[in-house]
């Protein structure tokens, strides 16, 4: 677990990588029951196939966040994206217990991003 800010910063470069840099083939397709998706807290990316990251969130659990609906389906639905266009990306969190931490790790990503469907984007502390 990063115990201080330059660890916190590397992370966040770690996941965001993941997260934006995998291969779209790779990243996981939508379907109605999500049973492919680990029961695990971690951090997602909603990603369009050539238009890149569409929403960046974090979850306590992967599986369960996207069984309940999420508002970016909706909102690529709308703009009228292909389902077989959008997939989600994901990274596992191992810490899922310091919620502060991955507050900051969702923060400096969503800063280093902006991607359009996140409403809010936390400004530098």
């Amino acid at each position: 677990m990063p115990k201080n800010n330059s660890e916190v910063q590397n992370q966040a470069r770690r996941i965001l990588d993941a997260i934006a840099f995998t291969p779209f083939e790779q990243c996981q397709l939508l379907n109605r029951d999500f049973s492919h998706i680990p029961a695990r807290p971690g951090i997602y990316a909603i990603r369009h196939k050539t238009d890149g990251l569409l929403y960046i969130g974090k979850t306590k659990s992967l599986r369960g966040r996207f069984n309940g609906g999420h508002k970016a389906f909706l909102w690529a639905w709308l703009d009228k994206y292909s389902d077989e266009d959008v997939r989600i990306a994901m990274e596992t969190i191992p810490y899922w217990q310091n919620p502060a931490l991955l507050l900051e790790l969702e923060a400096i990503i969503l800063r280093a991003t902006e991607p359009p469907y996140n409403v809010q984007i936390p400004t530098q502390q």
